[in-house]
């Protein structure tokens, strides 16, 4: 049996029942509002799918991701901390997770594409799950906006691919249902508060800031001139954590990232050189 919920139903291109600015400063590592929305979700969940039944042992299991987490990752996180509380105090089994894991990076940004374009981008992409670790449990798909439907189809090919027979949730905390709203309105949620990568700062020089594959190939992304002035202004430890996440995605070996990559790389053998001269 396959189940979704999702806390916000989207169905005015207006109206989200969420702070768009929220939503931006998620999807670019804001950890605080990961925390809102992933204790939203858990509520939301308890409330529709939880309260007054029998509760067995659940699986979460995040947005899939290579090396580099997805802001989802950090959502789950926090949809785990609550539920569990939830589940302890009633004396249920607490959460288990277990990771998708996938073959493929893309640089195309997501949100930017219609259905039949994301269908395309993603449908090369092989997902791979431990089914084993799976058996005899409920299992709880997290992500953090259903607008296509295109990574459901993908996890639930998968599901069918390794003949899993578990009970599933597909939980979101936001659902496009008017069909009518294109799917870019997921880049109009994206970067409604990014509107330029100098308006990363806040978010990455704040006290909660969780670093994320959006932001990564953001930056990466950036026309040279404008990312050279935005590196110069961060701390030497998240110049380091950028490039040792950009490698561990393989995003070295990606044309279009390579210019600031090497920039990144460069700035870091300088930094080190300069400070063992100082050192001396």
């Amino acid at each position: 049996m396959t189940t979704t919920y999702s806390l916000h139903k989207i169905t005015n291109a207006e109206f989200f029942g969420f702070s768009p600015d929220d939503y931006s400063r998620f999807k670019f590592g804001d950890d605080a509002v990961a925390e809102k929305f992933g204790t939203g979700l858990a509520d939301g969940f308890i409330e529709h799918h939880l309260k007054g039944k029998e509760v067995p042992q659940f699986v979460v299991v995040s947005s899939p991701y290579s090396f580099i987490p997805t802001a989802t990752f950090a959502m789950k996180n926090y949809f785990v901390f609550q539920l569990n509380r939830w589940l302890a105090a009633h004396g249920h089994p607490v959460l288990q997770e277990t990771k998708v894991h996938r073959t493929i990076t893309y640089k195309e940004d997501y949100g930017e594409l219609d259905a039949e374009q994301r269908l395309k981008l993603i449908g090369n992409d092989s997902f791979h799950i431990d089914r084993h670790f799976l058996m005899g449990k409920k299992v709880i798909f997290l992500d953090d906006i259903r607008i296509t439907g295109g990574h459901e189809r993908m996890i639930l090919k998968m599901v069918d691919a390794y003949d899993l027979s578990n009970d599933i949730y597909l939980l979101y905390y936001a659902e496009l249902q008017n069909k009518s709203i294109h799917p870019n309105i997921e880049n109009y949620l994206n970067y409604h508060y990014v509107k330029s990568i100098f308006h990363l700062e806040k978010i990455i020089q704040g006290e909660h800031f969780f670093i994320n594959t959006r932001i990564v190939k953001y930056i990466l992304n950036y026309d040279f001139d404008s990312f050279c002035i935005f590196l110069q202004n961060q701390t030497d430890k998240f110049v380091n954590l950028l490039y040792n996440m950009a490698l561990g995605n393989g995003y070295h070996t990606i044309e279009v990232y390579q210019k600031n990559l090497n920039f990144i790389k460069n700035y870091l053998f300088n930094r080190k050189h300069k400070s063992l001269q100082h050192g001396n």
